[in-house]
This record gives C-alpha cells, structure tokens and sequence, in this order.
C-alpha cells in the first residue's frame, strides 16, 4: 500500500459568488413576473349591531327597500314587487326608485342610508337578479355619459326568513 504525501501546495477552494447572485436574481425575477395583484372583488356593507341597543322606532326612510322577484316554472320572471307595489320591468322599477330616492328627505342622506332587500324565488334564473341589481344600484346619465349611483346597499333575505 502506497502512502501518499500530503501535498502542501493544496489549492485553496473558493466559493464562486457570481452565478449565486444570477441565480438569486433569476429567482427573484421569476416570482416578481407570476405575482398576481387581485383586485377586492366586492365592498360588502356589513352593518354590526351597536353596543346598546336604542329603543327609538327606525325612521320610514332607513327600513330597506323590499323587493321580491317570482319566478314561473321555467325560472322566467313572472313579476316585480316592491314594498307590495308591481312593476311592469327593471326599467319602471329604476325610474321609481330614482324618484323615491330623490323624495326622501334629506339631499345626500337618502342615498347614503337607502338598503335594497331582494327577495328571490328559488327558481328564478340569475340574469334576472343581476339585472334586479343593476337597476337599483345605478345608471348611466345619457347626456354626461357617467353613472349615477342609487342604492350601494344590496342585501338578499334570507332562505328560512323568505314568506311562504
């Protein structure tokens, strides 16, 4: 068996730090191109009970808006009401809300405090809901080409609550 010598001129190991950085950066540009900025897809009004209750009545103009849509059995809407008024389509159903909008008191209150309730049939297909929603949530002004908001408080009845 053969001994080796230890060599004293070793050659000294050195770490190389320049493709570590391109690495680090490739890395670091990779995971900057795939972040996805998601946008909130939806500002919910949540409103919380307050601390003490208050036994004052609520005021007419505060209680939501009640609006029930039915459906046949094809899920075709069969008719508008709200607050036990009937409405022919979205659009006579718009043009009320704007005026009842408009003849609340107060000039910003109104819009402020207003809160739609949609009550739902089953059945009923969701383009209607959504168009139940577009209408009272706003519109676009023919003569400035800009939208008008109505009503930013949209809540549904719930299933158990709904009336027979």
């Amino acid at each position: 068996m053969k001994i080796r010598k230890k060599n004293t001129d070793e050659q000294k190991v050195e770490l190389q730090m320049t493709p570590m950085i391109d690495i680090v950066f490739q890395l670091l540009i990779f995971f900057i191109m795939t972040f996805k900025i998601v946008p909130r897809e939806g500002d919910f009004n949540i409103r919380m009970p307050q601390a003490s209750p208050s036994q004052a009545m609520p005021d007419e103009s505060l209680l939501p808006l009640r609006i029930q849509l039915n459906a046949n059995s094809e899920g075709e809407l069969s008719g508008i009401q709200l607050n036990e008024q009937d409405f022919r389509d979205f659009v006579e159903l718009r043009e009320y809300v704007i005026g009842y909008l408009a003849d609340v008191s107060g000039p910003e209150s109104a819009k402020d405090s207003a809160e739609v309730e949609l009550d739902c049939d089953y059945d009923l297909r969701y383009e209607f809901v959504v168009s139940a929603i577009t209408a009272v949530s706003g519109y676009r002004d023919k003569a400035t080409n800009q939208i008008i908001p109505l009503v930013e408080r949209i809540k549904f009845t719930p299933p158990d609550a709904r009336a027979p």
